[in-house]
């Protein structure tokens, strides 16, 4: 009969360590946020004037009944005015281009390619190949989006596009919107997401 070697510590698999890091961020998130909101004096009713985020939601976030999700995050990254990254407590690190990490949220992974608050974030978001029913939201922010590839399902308003690789979209996000895989391919897009009436600035054009 082997003993097992008391010295020797169990390790997990990767897949299950990942779990657990997630868990373990989204579960800090709360406590967070209602730092966050403390620190910039603002009540729940404020800061549901300026995200579009109902009261009950951002108390349930702060308490932790509430499963944070990116479409939760984004307007409130904006409303603190600091990045995604900072905002789920992603370390410290050298160089952004490496060590900025992905979030993952109910099969959504958004890797966000900007660490500097304020003015235009942008992200590149990954979507499973899994058509759901479309479920608008609302909130402040206006954004952009380039399809890298797959075919992207975006619902706006009345209107329900399919953009295909190299394709784009922007749009004022109090518009109800929903996005999601057209078919049963994965899709890959980049995504510019900005306050109320900012607009990308173009300093150099080809010439004609």
């Amino acid at each position: 009969m082997h003993k097992r070697d008391p010295t020797k510590q169990r390790t997990l698999p990767l897949w299950q360590n990942r779990d657990v890091d997630l868990e373990r961020t989204l579960s800090s998130i709360g406590p967070r946020l209602r730092a966050l909101r403390r620190d910039r004096e603002l009540t729940l009713t404020e800061l549901s004037r300026q995200t579009g985020v109902s009261v009950s939601t951002l108390s349930r976030l702060e308490s932790g009944e509430r499963r944070a999700t990116l479409e939760l995050l984004l307007p409130l990254a904006r409303a603190y005015d600091v990045t995604l990254d900072e905002l789920v407590d992603a370390p410290p690190t050298g160089d952004p281009r490496v060590h900025l990490r992905p979030v993952t949220s109910n099969g959504m992974t958004m890797l966000p390619l900007t660490r500097r608050p304020g003015g235009i974030q942008a992200y590149k978001i990954v979507l499973p190949a899994d058509r759901r029913e479309p479920d608008p939201r609302t909130h402040e922010g206006y954004e952009w989006l380039y399809v890298l590839s797959g075919r992207l399902r975006l619902t706006l308003g009345e209107h329900d596009l399919v953009l295909d690789p190299g394709e784009a979209a922007e749009f004022d996000t109090r518009v109800p919107h929903w996005f999601g895989a057209a078919d049963d391919e994965p899709v890959e897009f980049l995504s510019l997401f900005g306050k109320q009436g900012e607009r990308a600035h173009f300093r150099a054009r080809p010439k004609r």
